[in-house]
């Protein structure tokens, strides 16, 4: 089985977004049981907070319920429990290290890498645009489960 943990500033938007992308993702493929998958914040701002109404709308406009998900923070465990730990953006990823206390085996990553265009996914915090998020979350989801079947991290 191959854990993933999403995460982002906040765990209300793209790293739940990317969590139930994903999960979706791997139950079409008939892939369930060979994978966990969560998310989580870097910051303490949202702990608690079901994921963000319009991310939670956008889910749905593909089909993909949140319901009961709830922010909860990164911790310095969950590196030895997941086998990757995928950021949505450098600053994530800085401070993914920092909680973590480095990346000794190279689990942290950033969710964009598994694709053919590496950068940030797109903030909607900031810029409103869940379209735009959902396009580099799935993308990269995709991605990423493409680039798993690919090293047979799990024998799928």
């Amino acid at each position: 089985m191959i854990k993933i943990l999403f995460v982002c500033h906040g765990n209300i938007c793209r790293s739940p977004m990317a969590e139930f992308v994903m999960k979706d993702m791997v139950k079409k493929a008939g892939l369930e049981k060979a994978f966990y998958i969560e998310s989580a914040a870097t910051s303490t701002e949202e702990i608690g907070n079901p994921v963000y109404p319009p991310a939670r709308k956008k889910l749905a406009e593909h089909g993909i319920s949140c319901a009961g998900k709830t922010a909860r923070q990164l911790r310095s465990r969950d590196y030895a429990e997941y086998d990757l730990l995928i950021g949505m953006d450098q600053a994530n990823l800085r401070n993914m290290r920092r909680i973590c206390g480095g990346d000794p085996e190279g689990k942290l990553r950033l969710l964009m890498d598994f694709t053919d265009r590496p950068a940030d996914v797109a903030d909607p915090w900031y810029t409103n645009d869940f379209e735009a998020t959902w396009r580099d979350v799935e993308e990269g989801c995709r991605g990423l489960l493409e680039s798993i079947a690919d090293s047979n991290v799990c024998r799928l």
